[in-house]
Formats: C-alpha cells, sequence, structure tokens
C-alpha cells in the first residue's frame, strides 16, 4: 500500500471513529492553514473566485471568501470520510434536493434524467441519497494512478449504492453505457464544469472562455432524457442542492449534431454559473479553470481528489 493510499484509509477510518464535532473541529483549523498559504491550491482557488465575484470585491472580502471555500472543501472531506458509516436514515436526512419530485417523476416514467453538475457541495451525499432514496443512478469516475486509490474510491461510491463506470478502460466505453442505463430509466449525474480531456466544448462562463464537457449535452440530445443543471451548496445542518430545467434541447432537424451539443452546453454553463454565484464558497474548483491565462496567478494545476465522479 503506497503512502497515498494509506493516507486515504486511514482517514475513512480515523474520520468515521472520531465524534463528529471533534473531527469538524480538526478540519477547520486545517482548512484554515491551507487558506493562508499564498500558493499551490489556494493560490488557484483564489484566482478562481476571483473571476465569479468580479474586480470591485475588495481584497479583504476575498480573503474571507477563500477562508469559508477552503471550509467547505474541509467538509465536502470529512463528510465523505463519514458518508460509509451513516444509515440509511442518516444519508436520507442530511441532504436535500430542491427539485426532487422532477427526478421522482422521470425515474417513475422510466425515461431516465441527466443532470450536470459542478464540483461544489456534497456530490457524494448527492449521489448516495438518491440512491438511498430507491432510484437507480449510474455515473463515471476519472481513472487517476495509482489504480488501488482509484479502486478504494469506487468501491467506495460502489457501497453507497451507484453504479460507476471508469471514464476508459471499461469492458464497454462509458457513453454507451450511459445511454442504456438513462434509456432503462436511471438517473445520470456528470460534473460538467471543467473538462478533462482537452476535447471539451468552448463556452462563455464568468466573462471568459473555458471548455466543458460535452458528454452531458449529447447523453440527453441522444436519448431524449430530461437534462438538469444542479447547484449545490452547504447549509449549517445538510448538503444542498437544487435542480432547473429540464433545459430545451434544440430540434435535430435545426443544426448538425456539434452545433447542438455546443448550444446546450452554453445552457448549461450558464445554469452552473448562476449556481456558482449563488454560492461562491462552496464551489471547490482548485484547479486552472479559464483558458485566458490572465484568468489565473500561477500556471500550474493543483491536485484534484482522486477518482472523483467525473466526466465524459
Amino acid at each position: 500500500m503506497n503512502l497515498t493510499e494509506l493516507g486515504y484509509v486511514a482517514g475513512w477510518r480515523l474520520v468515521r471513529a472520531l465524534p463528529r464535532p471533534v473531527v469538524a473541529a480538526a478540519f477547520r483549523v486545517g482548512a484554515d492553514r491551507a487558506a493562508r498559504n499564498p500558493g499551490g491550491g489556494t493560490a488557484r482557488l483564489r484566482a478562481n473566485l476571483r473571476r465569479v465575484v468580479g474586480p470591485d470585491v475588495p481584497e479583504a472580502e476575498l480573503d474571507d471568501l477563500v477562508r469559508r471555500g477552503r471550509r467547505s472543501y474541509a467538509r465536502y472531506w470529512m463528510e465523505a470520510f463519514r458518508l460509509p458509516a451513516l444509515s440509511r436514515a442518516q444519508i436520507l436526512a442530511g441532504f436535500r434536493l430542491d427539485g426532487a419530485e422532477k427526478l421522482a417523476a422521470d425515474v417513475a416514467a422510466r425515461r431516465g434524467a441527466v443532470v450536470a453538475l459542478p464540483h461544489a457541495g456534497n456530490w457524494d451525499a448527492a449521489g448516495a441519497w438518491v440512491a438511498a432514496t430507491g432510484w437507480p443512478i449510474t455515473t463515471v469516475a476519472e481513472r487517476l494512478k495509482p489504480e488501488s486509490v482509484f479502486e478504494r474510491f469506487v468501491a467506495f461510491r460502489e457501497g453507497l449504492g451507484m453504479e460507476i463506470l471508469p471514464t476508459h478502460g471499461g469492458a464497454r466505453p462509458a457513453f454507451d453505457v450511459l445511454e442504456d442505463r438513462v434509456r432503462a430509466g436511471a438517473v445520470v449525474p456528470l460534473l460538467a464544469d471543467r473538462d478533462l480531456s482537452a476535447r471539451g466544448v468552448e463556452v462563455d462562463f464568468f466573462g471568459g472562455r473555458t471548455r466543458m464537457p460535452a458528454g452531458p449535452a449529447l447523453l440527453a440530445i441522444r436519448t431524449g432524457a430530461p437534462l438538469y443543471v444542479a447547484s449545490l451548496w452547504y447549509e449549517s445542518d445538510a448538503a444542498c442542492a437544487a435542480i432547473e430545467g429540464p433545459l430545451a434541447l434544440p430540434d435535430p432537424d435545426s443544426a448538425p449534431l456539434d452545433e447542438r451539443v455546443r448550444l446546450v452546453t452554453q445552457r448549461i454553463a450558464d445554469g452552473l454559473a448562476a449556481g456558482i454565484a449563488r454560492h461562491p464558497e462552496d464551489w471547490h474548483m482548485l484547479q486552472r479553470m479559464w483558458l485566458d491565462p490572465r484568468a489565473t496567478t500561477d500556471g500550474g494545476t493543483a491536485a484534484a481528489p482522486p477518482a472523483t465522479t467525473g466526466t465524459i
């Protein structure tokens, strides 16, 4: 077992074993220390949040936003480590979804649903809640190294009731399986605010150009399933989310497929931006986002969470 894997294993065991107030206090201290570090992931988070809030927000307010952002990210990890120890009742009580009736109707009608998510709030709690509600849920995970850590994160999410497909290297292409699952009535959430392939669709996002994955738009267009955009955030007593939509999909005869995918992906970007703007402290984006180099303070890329629910 390498050090990275050992760290995650220790986290899962220790964080579950200790009382929540003790763990929460320790994670908060670590988050505040990270916020005071001017480099690395904090610098990237600060640059991203500056783009969100605009140039007129004073530096002191941005400092506070970065600190709250680091605390939110630490809370995500703490709660993710504790999720496997929660009962079904606790999972249901610890997450609230505005718009749940829409997904309930989609599942009941067996038409499925595609949900575009940001890296915000607690997306693992959202997936666990969907599974605990009794709805079929399938998503994908980026296959990162070391493989042993990837496998542990897959096992973690599968243990919560989610079907997890690797972005590549599976028995079948992930997109083909997702099409099957949507057509069978499953909920398919896909992180959509950052492209991991360098082949994404260019969109306007907070006044700058970035790339976002084509997968959510393409999956909805191919299957005809409802496409929602989610916002995720934290409140003191629960992880929360709201879904907007379904988004309007262009008529098949209106334009070539690639143009329709670009149009829908921009609509997704607009929906994600609206949600992030409402809860910027809960947007956990510690990686480079924008193609414009002036949008960042350095050229590096902060480490992403291993095997985070991914995009296609």
